[in-house]
């Protein structure tokens, strides 16, 4: 082998290098997008009743959003500046509707309970800033990755304040009971404030604190 000969054998990159993992690792944290950046406010406040509801709008809007950033990544040099809002919102909706015919075929209840926040992702603020800051600048691979830590941040959330409202509201869990029934006949009351909208600000506000706290956020 002379000076100048390369090793045989070279080294491979992995399939989620740290770059990946960073684009898909800072959306669940460090810049999550509704401690941080406050959106998608409204549906965490209109579905986090019960944790299976949280669970379906959170898996939801990541699928949504991880194939919206993919299609408008894979054709935004073919989007004309002046209507690429119209074209996001084609596909936007486009992959809502598939969504809400397929739990209306599988979870026909569950669907009638989200009711019209299932369509209201349309308009999820989280959804149309990924598209626009970040598909319509990236490549397809690295649009996925954001679109899916981006779901996933927004979905972690919600299953957090949906699971204390429905513990504390309903004294159950996904369902069952899990207050002990002798817990009521000895005075417990479920709490009330658990099952309005002040009490899921009260925990987003508790969630954002604690959050920004760990992470030594300062407001600029």
């Amino acid at each position: 082998m002379t000076a100048t000969s390369i090793p045989p054998v070279a080294a491979k990159s992995s399939l989620l290098g740290k770059d990946q993992l960073k684009i898909i690792k800072d959306p669940l944290w460090d810049n999550n997008p509704i401690a941080f950046q406050v959106l998608g406010i409204c549906s965490a406040l209109a579905v986090t009743t019960r944790v299976d509801k949280a669970l379906v709008m959170g898996i939801g809007v990541t699928l949504v959003c991880a194939l919206a950033n993919v299609t408008i990544s894979t054709i935004r040099k073919f989007i004309p500046n002046k209507i690429r809002i119209i074209v996001q919102l084609v596909v936007v909706s486009g992959l809502v509707i598939v969504f809400d015919q397929v739990l209306r075929a599988y979870m026909f209840d569950l669907s009638k309970q989200l009711s019209v926040f299932v369509g209201l992702i349309i308009t999820n603020c989280i959804i149309m800033g990924r598209l626009e800051a970040y598909a319509m600048q990236n490549p397809p691979g690295r649009s996925l990755l954001d679109g899916i830590g981006n779901g996933l941040g927004y979905m972690w959330i919600l299953v957090v304040v949906a699971a204390i409202r429905e513990v504390f509201g309903a004294g159950k869990l996904l369902g069952f009971q899990v207050v002990p029934q002798a817990l009521y006949e000895s005075g417990y009351v479920n709490n009330g404030l658990m099952v309005l909208a002040p009490g899921a600000f009260i925990l987003l506000g508790i969630i954002v604190w604690v959050q920004r706290a760990i992470s030594g956020y300062v407001e600029k």
